[in-house]
This record gives structure tokens, sequence and C-alpha cells, in this order.
């Protein structure tokens, strides 16, 4: 605030503050309000149940130079000046300019402040990571740029009806002038307006903001009918509803084709030759010969019957030895008694 601002009535910092003050909505401390007149005690407790505001004081930095040529400390002749600096990221509004008027300034002179707006975005420089990106993004931070949507950081007019111009008629007149920066292109495949390059711009009145405050339908996105509560202006709502149906769709889409991935897979899935059984996820990758170490003895049979059989092959093995152990032993005893006749 430019010194004695308070003292001399300048009225453009006053405004300002009151802009502030109405976007931040301070809520008051009902203890200190006990034992004064009931109607004070209810506008109190009215502010106290009412929507919060956004950010705090220091959510808030005045007269903040935006260089379109220059240094941060030393912007060039032409560089545009912002009346508000807005970051609340915690509320919703990780960046937002703000630009008061009076109704007393001509709307061609405050249309020709978004053309600085404009330059200032579009200035690029390297950050300390060496990397080239937008200049105010070396400053503030913000959402990263989705897909092919590189939307500059919105700008809020806010009037306040002192002089004679109307605030209506002003907002009508900017927005006209202004067109070029905020107009978006209709994406009909998705039913919402891309607003690649270009500048959000919303406006509303002083009394309005008091009335209604950020949460509230106070606000004028240039190029839409109604008015809004100001994260709806300042975003794009058809068109993240139309790219939250779109990652649904996706996503509906992958499930559907694991589920037809796996009913194929369950359909090839080989049955054991002897039960009929259908073969186990484990058992599918004992058998893989892709990925045999120690091949399995008989990739045909699930694992139970593959174990009875095995069982069974020793069982055989064994009855085997047996057979041919009593066969040598019957041969060794007929040997014997042949051998002992001829001795006699």
């Amino acid at each position: 605030m430019p010194k004695s601002a308070g003292r001399s009535g300048a009225s453009h910092p006053m405004t300002v503050n009151e802009t502030v003050i109405a976007l931040i909505r301070p809520k008051p401390d009902l203890d200190l309000v006990v034992g004064e007149p009931a109607e004070a005690v209810a506008a109190a407790q009215a502010a106290v149940d009412a929507p919060k505001g956004i950010g705090t004081l220091t959510s808030y930095a005045t007269e903040v130079a935006l260089p379109v040529k220059g240094t941060w400390k030393n912007p060039a002749i032409g560089s545009a000046r912002a009346d508000v600096v807005v970051t609340a990221p915690g509320d919703g509004v990780p960046l937002l300019f703000i630009e008061v008027d009076n109704c007393t300034e001509e709307a061609v002179l405050i249309a020709a402040k978004f053309d600085k707006y404009a330059r200032f975005f579009q200035r690029k420089e390297k950050d300390t990571d060496g990397i080239e990106k937008p200049m105010w993004r070396t400053r503030w931070s913000a959402p990263v740029w989705e897909g092919y949507e590189r939307v500059h950081p919105p700008v809020l007019l806010v009037f306040h009806q002192v002089g004679k111009r109307s605030a209506k008629s002003q907002m009508a007149k900017v927005a006209d002038l202004t067109r070029h920066h905020w107009q978006g292109r209709w994406h009909s495949g998705g039913g919402f307006h891309s607003y690649d390059g270009c500048i959000p711009i919303v406006a509303t009145t002083l009394e309005l903001l008091r009335e209604h405050g950020p949460a509230g339908p106070a606000f004028w996105r240039f190029g839409r009918e109604e008015r809004q509560p100001l994260l709806d202006a300042i975003g794009n709502p058809r068109r993240e509803a139309a790219l939250a149906r779109s990652r649904q769709a996706a996503r509906e889409e992958q499930q559907r084709r694991a589920e037809r991935e796996a009913a194929e897979r369950e359909a090839q899935r080989p049955v054991c030759a002897d039960c009929g059984h259908k073969f186990t996820d484990d058992r599918l990758e004992a058998t893989d010969f892709r990925h045999w170490q120690n091949p399995e003895s008989h990739p045909h049979l699930c694992e139970d019957c593959q174990s009875r059989a095995v069982a069974d092959e020793q069982q055989a093995e064994s009855d085997e030895r047996d057979r041919q152990e009593q066969e040598a032993e019957q041969s060794a005893q007929k040997a014997g008694g042949w051998l002992s006749r001829f001795r006699t």
C-alpha cells in the first residue's frame, strides 16, 4: 500500500485491501463478542458459519512486478504489475493474479494490461535446474500442464462501483476487447472448450464478492453465461469431467481386456490326463517347458496324480526287484540240488 494511503483515503489501495479481506473471509472469535448486542453476536456467528475463504494474509502479495523484460527486481518499462497475487494451493488456488478497478479507468486501458500479462506469461527463462520454462514458473508453483493444454494462470478482475462507469458495462467491454486472450476452442468430441495458450479471465464486483465470498456464485468467466464459484470459474470443470470419464472408460476397458485374456487362458488351461481336473497356476508354471530346470516326470498329470504315479512306479520297481531276487534265489537253490545229486 502506498504510504499514507489510509490517512489520505487513497481509493484504489483501499479497494485492494477490501478485496483481500473479502477473499480471506477471516473468522471472528466468538469469545470476544460475548456480552455485545445481539445483532453483533448474530453477525459474528453468521461469519463463522459462512463458507471459509481462500488462504491467509501471507497468501497475498500486492504490487507484484511481472517483467516482460528485465528482472524481477528491475522490470523493464512496459511490464505488468499485478495489484494482488494469490498463492493458496491448499484451498485449490495455486496461483491467481488480481486486478482491481474502481470503475474509473477506461476499458481499453484495462484490456491493454492483458497484452502485458500475455507477454509476461510467454516469457521463458532457465530455472536453477538449467531447464527453460515460463518465467512465472521459476517463481511460483503450479500444477504441471496436462497434455496439450498449456493454459496460463488465471486473472481475476474486481470492479468496485465508485467511479461513474458501470461495472457491468466495464466487464462487457473488457471481455470484448480481450477476446483474443481468453477465447477457447470447442472440443466437440469431449464436449468442452480447450484453453491452450489462453488466459482465463474472470470478473466480479466487490459487492458480489462481499456477499457470496469465493465459494458463492459471484464470478463470471469471460465466455460463459452464468456466474460460478471461483474455483469453477478459474478452472475447466467440463474438461475435467470429460477427462475423468475418459480415464474411467480406459480403466473399464483395461479390466474387460484383462477379463477376456483371463477367460481365454482359462479355456486353454490343460487338464490332468488321469483325473481330468484343470491344472492349477502353480502346476502350469511347473510344467512350462520354458522354465524347466528339473523337468517334471509327468507333465501331463496334475500334482496329486503325478505323486501317485511316481509312488506306483516306485512300488512297481520295488516289486520287480523283489521278483528278480526271488527268481535268482530259486535258481540258486535248483543249482545246488543238482550238484548234491552228482556228489552222491
